[in-house]
């Protein structure tokens, strides 16, 4: 299992640090947090439900949920769904593809990050 030694948030670049005892470090950004997050309302019982707008959001607390797990809470309310230290190592590993992956499904559906756009601006209107 990979526990990591040092947890931080970093409030300023809003962004979750880990530090591993083999050297490994991941900073992963909040919003790819929110976006990719553990719970029922994001993986959809299977079916994950695509989160878009969500460019801005700030992680406010992190705890811990046992010795297994984080809990993590957004300003935008969301606070389900605990980060496994299994499920923040794979974040950590596959951010970028991950990352890239859920751009292209936000293009496919004609989402965006920013929440201050929600729809597709047809021929310039």
């Amino acid at each position: 299992m990979h526990i990591p030694k040092k947890i931080k948030l970093d409030t300023a670049q809003q962004q979750l640090q880990l530090s591993y005892a083999n050297g490994e470090t991941y900073q992963l950004p909040a919003e790819f947090l929110r976006v990719h997050s553990p719970s029922a309302e994001v993986q959809g019982h299977g079916h994950p439900i695509l989160q878009h707008g969500k460019e801005f959001v700030r992680l406010t607390k992190v705890e811990a949920a046992g010795n297994y797990a984080l809990k993590l809470t957004f300003d935008d309310g969301h606070d389900s769904g605990l980060y496994t230290w299994s499920y923040l190592h794979q974040l950590g590993k596959n951010q970028a593809q991950m990352w890239a992956d859920y751009l292209e499904l936000l293009a496919q559906a004609g989402k965006f990050r920013d929440p201050n756009q929600s729809t597709v601006k047809l021929m310039g209107l």
